[in-house]
């Protein structure tokens, strides 16, 4: 039996069925992502804005498919209440960059949901955190950096740089003990006695400083840690007032003030983090995401500082540099 359909009847089938098809192409499509990240550094820190440009490169406009929520703690007891607000925010995935804290503090909050890590100055698996670098297991992942051995490197980089110093201070709080217990047993390898500078924030810099006020020029070290970035003008600041050389973890202290900066490129790291929190959220499982080491090592040399100070380096020193400050 033939059934004959006329136009009318044949138009407004085609038009109920091109009314349901957005509504099924939207079912079909992914929910927009939503991350939670809790930080020490200000919301607009470059660091930060390099992250969102690599997501926006990715395909993730903030506020149009993409949702970055971000809770910013003066130290790290916060992270702890900040990332239960981002859990019951309802957001889909966490952010955990830094220190073991901050990873602690995400995955009691999290309740199994996706983390994407950037662990800057602790081993995620050496402290117990995934099975292996290959094969995390559970629901973590990112990149992880070996600061402990970078630590012992920059001690290295001081006896080069200052082949007639006898001291050196070690500055440290704390999140950064493990670098700084590096950072001595390598002092002491290469003959420079060890002098332990604890901080507890940018009002404790200037009178920190002065246990360094009896070896005077003598280098101190600061390293990779959270206030050490965001108090970088406060700490070049006090180090210069006393006259007082650094090699420091990040190049943005270097900019700040330093006169050495040694480790990992921390834009490019930010950078690099985005390719998790996008495979996540195209599906992928963080347990089976193998945890990279990033290649993106970094020293720079600000020559005004050393102007300023009276410090001599040498060609061969300067040459190795990615980045001279003239």
């Amino acid at each position: 039996m033939t059934v004959t359909i006329g136009r009318r009847e044949l138009l407004a089938a085609l038009g109920g069925a091109a009314a349901a098809w957005p509504l099924a192409a939207r079912a079909q499509q992914p929910k927009m992502p939503r991350l939670g990240f809790v930080g020490i550094q200000p919301r607009d820190a470059p660091i930060y804005t390099n992250f969102l440009r690599r997501m926006a490169e990715l395909g993730y406009q903030e506020g149009r498919n993409f949702t970055f929520d971000y809770i910013q703690t003066p130290n790290v007891e916060g992270y702890e209440r900040h990332y239960r607000t981002l859990a019951a925010r309802k957001v889909d995935m966490f952010l955990a960059v830094g220190n073991e804290p901050a990873l602690r503090a995400a995955i009691a909050a999290a309740g199994g949901k996706p983390i994407a890590f950037l662990a800057i100055d602790f081993d995620p698996q050496a402290k117990g955190y995934v099975a292996s670098l290959a094969r995390p297991g559970g629901n973590v992942t990112g990149l992880f950096v070996r600061q402990i051995e970078l630590a012992a490197k920059r001690v290295e980089i001081v006896r080069e740089a200052f082949p007639r110093a006898t001291a050196l201070g070690i500055v440290f709080d704390t999140t950064t003990r493990e670098q700084r217990d590096a950072a001595a047993e390598a002092a002491g390898k290469f003959g420079l006695e060890p002098r332990m500078i604890e901080v507890r924030g940018e009002e404790d810099y200037a009178g920190a400083f002065a246990a360094m006020d009896d070896a005077r020029g003598q280098p101190v070290i600061v390293p990779a840690g959270a206030i050490f970035l965001r108090d970088r003008s406060a700490i070049a600041q006090a180090l210069l007032e006393r006259r007082i050389p650094s090699i420091a973890a990040f190049r943005e202290n270097l900019q700040a003030g330093a006169l050495i900066s040694y480790g990992y490129d921390l834009m490019g790291l930010f950078y690099d983090i985005a390719s998790y929190v996008n495979q996540i959220a195209r599906g992928a499982k963080p347990s089976d995401m193998p945890i990279e080491q990033s290649p993106r090592f970094y020293m720079a040399v600000n020559l005004k500082t050393a102007a300023l100070l009276g410090v001599s380096l040498s060609d061969v020193f300067i040459a190795r540099a990615n980045e001279v400050i003239e």
